[in-house]
């Protein structure tokens, strides 16, 4: 236990919850919000009991609720209020606190309870696109902001994860192929950031596509046996860090040398630095697809 993170500066609470540092201490002096600590040296020092508090309240505010209204609620007459508001708006924001204390907590039951909560109402595809995305893009800015430790983005990067992977393991079980098409996906050596492609992974097989995952840091000569095997490939890879921007023409060039000579075979290119590709210089059979959902509705 001696792990977890239990106290937060200000400058945690504004990441943590969207509000400014200035607005927070406003709350705190006029409304007595919040019950910081003092340090030796007079700096304030939030618990997870505040940080709670803090989210529940701004779902609130959100919601329309006027803060001197809410200063007058004890932390269990909040709680009641942000269960009475749920709805289709604010149930992904309250769970998206859920999922951010599971983090600081490293709390994997209160991770699979809100998981499972979240899924008896909608889809995986939904959860995935309107509730994890939207939590990892908070989660690196937290990361690159020391508020949070490599181990707490690890800890829930490994949840999501294994969700994905029971996920598409229920789909492989029946899996009846739709077309003669095979999809292999796999990243670039020293790549290791695997989640948008596990689950583009998880897209194209519950589609019906025969798909195969190579997964992590795979040199491009090592796919050379995969055409032997198939003869009808699509090649997906996912570039978050690797190659570095001054690479990634060469790298594609030397793809289509390696890989795709002699063949009908291509290359979709997916992630953060697709964007960066000139798509005028790409030959036919590279793609670079900045938009998941555009080419999941050509599956």
């Amino acid at each position: 236990m001696n792990n977890l993170k239990s106290t937060f500066s200000i400058k945690d609470l504004e990441n943590l919850s969207g509000i400014k540092a200035h607005t927070i201490r406003i709350w705190e002096k006029r409304y007595d919000l919040l019950e910081p600590m003092r340090t030796d040296t007079n700096i304030r020092l939030y618990d997870l009991k505040n940080l709670q508090k803090l989210l529940n309240v701004v779902l609130l505010t959100n919601f329309g609720y006027k803060i001197s209204k809410i200063s007058k609620l004890n932390q269990t007459e909040i709680e009641k209020f942000v269960v009475k508001i749920q709805t289709e708006k604010t149930v992904n924001n309250h769970v998206l606190s859920s999922f951010k204390m599971a983090m600081l907590n490293f709390d994997q039951p209160l991770f699979v309870k809100t998981y499972n909560e979240l899924l008896s109402k909608k889809s995986f595809s939904a959860v995935f696109f309107e509730t994890f995305i939207p939590l990892l893009e908070k989660i690196g800015i937290l990361w690159t902001t020391n508020t949070i430790t490599p181990a707490h983005e690890h800890f829930i990067s490994h949840l999501i994860k294994q969700k994905i992977l029971i996920e598409i393991e229920k789909y492989q079980i029946q899996q009846n192929n739709v077309s003669d098409q095979t999809y292999i996906l796999y990243l670039p050596f020293n790549e290791i950031h695997d989640l948008g492609l596990l689950f583009l992974h998880h897209e194209i097989v519950t589609k019906g596509h025969h798909s195969i995952y190579l997964g992590r840091s795979l040199p491009i000569e090592n796919l050379l046996e995969l055409n032997n095997h198939f003869k009808k490939i699509t090649y997906i890879t996912y570039l978050t860090v690797e190659p570095v921007e001054e690479e990634i023409e060469n790298y594609i060039q030397t793809f289509k040398n390696v890989i795709l000579k002699d063949n009908s075979n291509e290359l979709l290119i997916f992630g953060r630095k697709a964007q960066l590709i000139d798509k005028t210089t790409l030959p036919n059979n590279i793609k670079s697809i900045e938009n998941i959902k555009d080419f999941l509705f050509t599956l």
